[in-house]
């Protein structure tokens, strides 16, 4: 694809021959162009994460303890596995990618037509891993609360695991409605209702004297073992969040303002609530850019099928959409260290 320019003396393609730039085609170019612009995007995203975790450090949650669901394993705590898991699916189809390439290389429509499908299927359970993740991270696991002054207060028993709300909380004979658009003034109305209420939560923890308060800050030493000495010392050769003492949560407790359940964009029950919000827009981002290049990979798979790039004499749209996946495979190894290991 280029114009041609005539001169005195001779003709010439602008994009072709001998003056392609780097050597690359237009296409090719300009995807790189895409990826360049692309690349400074996810770099500001991920760069303003890091900001916002080094200033609230000391609160932002510990992913050993938000992602430990696996799939088929109900109550089995399972830190980073799956995640692990979904990674490793993704870099796999980054090799089955690069075997289409080379396939269309060699001009053999039947082996790029098999290793875009095994691309094809990789990014699917990507995606589909990526909504169930997203699934049990907005559901939560054990609930919180939160006080007045905006606090978080988890709740473990005396060797410091934690405890579900669902383990403790009584159940008040009291009615609770929620606030809909049809019956506020001004059009107000509420989220859905938490399963237990502020009351139940506290009675429950008065019933049952073994449990203990947990706050959100962490520390890296043996603060957490001082409210009570049963608490596993092995939680203290990592990072913990600190535990207080009975005393120390009764008080705490008084001044809860809600229960917490889950996470959104304005609730977080496991620690500050931009590690949420960071969460659904960059992972989120990152898994729009995955549908776009399966949905991409199928419009490729299928003209490879109709044979189309074999009567062009040429694959190189399936190097051009190879690219593609390659940059979203490499930002989500970016994602995965900043989000999961660090």
């Amino acid at each position: 694809m280029g114009a041609t320019v005539t001169t005195a003396n001779s003709e010439e393609k602008t994009w072709g021959g001998g003056n392609e730039p780097l050597g690359a085609s237009y296409g090719k170019l300009m995807m790189w162009f895409f990826i360049v612009s692309d690349a400074l995007t996810f770099s500001g995203f991920l760069a303003a994460y890091g900001f916002s975790r080094f200033k609230f450090i000391e609160t932002w949650p510990l992913a050993d303890e938000v992602f430990t669901h696996f799939p088929f394993m109900h109550g089995v705590s399972a830190p980073m596995y799956y995640v692990a898991l979904m990674t490793f699916i993704l870099i796999f189809s980054s090799v089955t990618m690069v075997l289409a390439v080379d396939a269309g290389h060699h001009m053999n429509r039947s082996k790029v037509a098999f290793y875009m499908f095994l691309t094809i299927i990789g990014g699917l359970i990507f995606v589909g891993s990526q909504a169930w993740e997203w699934k049990n991270f907005i559901h939560g696991e054990y609930g919180a609360i939160e006080t007045k002054g905006g606090s978080l207060l988890q709740f473990v028993d005396n060797t410091g695991k934690r405890v579900k709300l669902e383990d403790f909380a009584a159940t008040l004979p009291e009615e609770r409605e929620q606030l809909e658009r049809n019956k506020g003034r001004w059009f107000m109305d509420e989220p859905t209702l938490p399963t237990y209420s502020v009351a139940e939560v506290q009675a429950g923890f008065k019933a049952h004297p073994e449990i203990l308060v947990r706050t959100e800050v962490i520390y890296e030493d043996d603060a957490a073992t001082k409210a009570d000495p049963k608490i596993d010392h092995a939680l203290s050769k990592h990072k913990h969040k600190t535990i207080l003492t009975r005393a120390e949560s009764e008080i705490r407790l008084a001044n809860a303002h809600l229960v917490v359940e889950g996470a959104n964009l304005k609730r977080n029950e496991y620690g500050s609530k931009l590690f949420a919000d960071f969460f659904f827009f960059i992972t989120g981002f990152h898994g729009f850019h995955v549908f776009s290049g399966v949905i991409i990979n199928v419009i490729i798979f299928f003209n490879v099928l109709l044979g189309t790039y074999d009567k062009r004499r040429t694959y190189e749209m399936v190097e051009k959409v190879g690219l593609y996946w390659h940059f979203v495979d490499l930002v989500w190894v970016f994602v995965f260290t900043v989000f999961y290991l660090v």
